[in-house]
């Protein structure tokens, strides 16, 4: 599997993930259910992750991966997270750069082109244009096409 155009990917013979990178570092774990991350979540906080994902599933493929903590979206690496939580959704998106955004809660550099953007959405129409950019930027960081640059 070659996702993005990039060299082969590597599959982690126990759980099945792949990744870019050869014995890449992980939470070793078969994927859970994606609705038992919304148990307790108000119905919003569901029609927010869904909104999310028919964005960037209009950019392109990619494998939602329910993780023990977190949903996680895959392409190459991963690019974007999120966490329910009762009322609103926490998510961060990798870019390639550092953006400024009233709505980022908090941004953390990783290395100059890693740079995490966490935010908060309360509902489904908060996935407006400015989210729709930050998701189409992370994608590409997703698919490694910074580091092609």
């Amino acid at each position: 599997m070659d996702p993005g155009g990039g060299a082969a990917m590597w599959g982690c013979p126990r759980c099945g993930r792949t990744f870019a990178a050869r014995n890449q570092t992980h939470a070793c774990a078969p994927p859970g259910r994606l609705d038992d991350h919304f148990t307790g979540s108000e119905p919003q906080v569901r029609a927010a992750f869904d909104a999310v994902c028919d964005v960037v599933r209009a950019l392109g493929p990619v494998e939602v991966l329910p993780e023990r903590t977190r949903i996680a979206l895959h392409r190459r690496m991963s690019f974007a997270a999120f966490v329910a939580r009762r009322r609103w959704l926490d998510g961060h998106v990798v870019l390639a750069e550092r953006l400024e955004s009233p709505r980022f809660r908090r941004v953390e550099v990783y290395s100059p082109r890693n740079v995490v953007h966490a935010f908060r959405l309360t509902g489904p129409q908060e996935v407006d244009a400015e989210v729709v950019a930050w998701l189409t930027a992370a994608y590409a960081v997703g698919e490694q096409r910074h580091r092609r640059r």
